[in-house]
């Protein structure tokens, strides 16, 4: 294991064979006719967000999308041409940003579309957008129906303006909500089809949708947390694997006599005589504080459970039961599971949070290391 550039032992180790392969899987499934925009927003989910999208554009990524302009912005300083998707909502006064940078944004308002076209025929470019249509969510779009319709029509008078596609979200509540909602955005684009409109790209699926309900992947599907190994589907089933291992090393090793704490308010005491040893990492590198007490690293393969209160940078484990523990072993902090440590699944569990919670809380002071680079 390397330590480059931050100087310190505890590293997230990127595997982008894993995620290359998974996109790979996610393509296959949905066939040649639905092209997949890959979701790499919020530092791709903790993977690094540059240094991945290389990697999908490699895989056949027909769009890297992100949540904001900044994400954006960081995405089109390395790649200038390739397609870039701002999922969210870019305000006005940024919006000249998006047409200089050839970057593609969601909108719901005329208003949004006429500052888009303005900008866009001032440089002489084209203003590449896609629809918001609210389904139920609730988060951003209009409701389909006769306003939006018209509103839409307006639009496409507009110079310098193309409407690519039109999109919606889920909430996956249950079967029964979720046909509604496909059904509505449906209707709706059938509406504007029968208007004359026509749309490259239709999509309302994300990870969960596109492998629980084929019947709605459209021509597009939004993967993001299938392409970094969560199993987050339920009625379907797709071979992902998590890229990501969580590493660190043992600093130091001390021996404790019965009644003896460690950490802050000795909230954890020896119950025997016991051997603890303490990691480099805390809860600002990437591991919540409420996982102290009840989850562990794995060490020689075997479990070593965090006991105490965790600190900002650093931890302590209980290592009593496990032979020949000395600095500068190896300690995983997350990985498949494979090699005896937490999976971000169960880490989620024991924290009461979601998985992806855990993958995009990750620090940003262990250093990402990447390593089985399928371009090489």
């Amino acid at each position: 294991m390397k330590t480059i550039g931050t100087y310190r032992d505890t590293i997230i180790e990127i595997d982008l064979q894993k995620l290359y392969d998974n996109f790979l899987k996610i393509r296959e499934m949905n066939g040649p006719d639905v092209s997949v925009m890959a979701v790499v927003k919020a530092d791709a989910y903790g993977h690094g967000a540059v240094r991945v999208a290389r990697t999908l554009m490699d895989a056949g990524a027909a769009y890297l999308a992100v949540a904001t302009l900044s994400e954006a912005m960081e995405l089109r300083s390395v790649y200038p041409d390739y397609p870039v998707f701002i999922l969210g909502h870019t305000p006005d006064q940024y919006l000249h940003y998006v047409i200089e940078n050839q970057i593609t944004q969601t909108i719901f308002s005329y208003d949004q579309a006429r500052l888009l076209s303005r900008y866009a025929e001032k440089q002489n470019t084209i203003a590449k957008v896609h629809l918001k249509v609210d389904t139920g969510m609730h988060r951003l779009g209009q409701v389909p129906g006769e306003a939006y319709r018209q509103e839409i029509l307006r639009m496409t008078k507009l110079p310098n303006l193309e409407i690519e596609g039109i999109f919606s979200h889920l909430a996956l509540t249950n079967r029964e909500e979720n046909e509604k909602q496909f059904h509505s955005f449906t209707d709706f684009v059938r509406t504007l089809e029968r208007d004359g409109l026509s749309f490259q790209y239709k999509h309302i699926s994300d990870s969960i949708a596109c492998v629980d309900y084929p019947e709605y992947r459209l021509n597009m599907v939004r993967p993001g947390s299938l392409i970094y190994g969560m199993h987050s589907f339920h009625l379907g089933y797709l071979p992902v694997v998590p890229a990501v291992r969580f590493l660190t090393r043992v600093s130091e090793l001390h021996r404790l006599q019965p009644g003896e704490g460690v950490s802050y308010d000795y909230v954890w005491r020896a119950q025997r005589p016991s051997i603890v040893a303490t990691l480099p990492f805390g809860y600002v590198d990437g591991l919540f504080r409420s996982i102290q007490g009840k989850g562990y690293v794995s060490i020689h393969g075997k479990k070593a459970p965090l006991i105490g209160v965790m600190c900002m940078d650093q931890c302590i484990v209980d290592v009593t039961d496990i032979p020949n523990v000395a600095p500068g072993d190896l300690a995983i902090i997350l990985s498949d599971g494979s090699d005896g440590a937490m999976t971000a699944e169960e880490a989620s569990k024991l924290t009461g949070t979601i998985k992806n919670d855990i993958l995009v809380s990750l620090g940003t002071r262990p250093e990402r290391i990447y390593i089985n680079d399928p371009s090489e």
